[in-house]
């Protein structure tokens, strides 16, 4: 049996994004037409726009469909912007259908490959790097597919003037979508956008403390 991934896609739209308040039509015709099915493992194509992470990878999952658009609606991108995307390969997809650069770190490794493939033809960059010590730049845009417990010092820093860098810091249950913007004068403010689940990032995991 062939899966029509179009209708899947119109019917992601439809169920996970409209109704989770994105209006934003740019980011639901970008969303319309990337192909989310071809991060799926072999096998499990029909996953691709169920409302639910994808394992890409082992320890490495994109973020739900709804996360994505939330996300992405909330840093507002816009065509000709420059953007990183961290651990970040379906949102690094969609950022390059809105007419954004986009330049993706990941790892040297299996999460990386499977981002090359499934990339091709996209106009995306792909770079490996350290996650918390990424290549310095300035980017309009900074986005994060996954959870940190707490956003690096080094990531803010890549946030150009009048930029926005959109990640979910997750120490419990409930996550938060934070959205930072660097002013003209180059302070970095923050505001809450929605509450959110994801796994957390790989190699981000909280430390455990000891007592005695």
């Amino acid at each position: 049996m062939t899966l029509d991934f179009a209708a899947a896609r119109l019917n992601m739209i439809d169920s996970q994004v409209r109704t989770n308040d994105v209006p934003d039509l740019a980011v639901q015709d970008a969303m319309a037409h990337a192909p989310r099915e071809r991060f799926c493992p072999e096998g499990k194509a029909y996953l691709a726009y169920a409302e639910s992470e994808i394992e890409y990878a082992p320890g490495w999952s994109l973020l739900t469909p709804r996360d994505v658009a939330k996300l992405l609606h909330a840093l507002a991108p816009r065509p000709g912007e420059k953007a990183l995307a961290i651990a970040g390969p379906y949102a690094a997809m969609v950022l390059a259908r809105m007419g954004v650069e986009v330049t993706l770190i990941l790892p040297e490794g299996p999460a990386k490959s499977v981002a090359e493939a499934a990339l091709a033809g996209e106009g995306v960059t792909i770079m490996a790097a350290d996650l918390k010590v990424p290549p310095a730049g300035d980017y309009d845009l900074i986005v994060s597919e996954g959870a940190v417990t707490t956003t690096p010092d080094s990531w803010t820093a890549l946030i150009a003037p009048g930029g926005r860098l959109g990640v979910i810091e997750r120490k419990g249950p409930v996550g938060k979508a934070i959205v930072y913007r660097r002013s003209p004068d180059g302070s970095v403010g923050e505001r809450e956008a929605f509450d959110a689940t994801p796994t957390l990032l790989s190699g981000f995991a909280p430390v455990a403390a000891f007592s005695f």
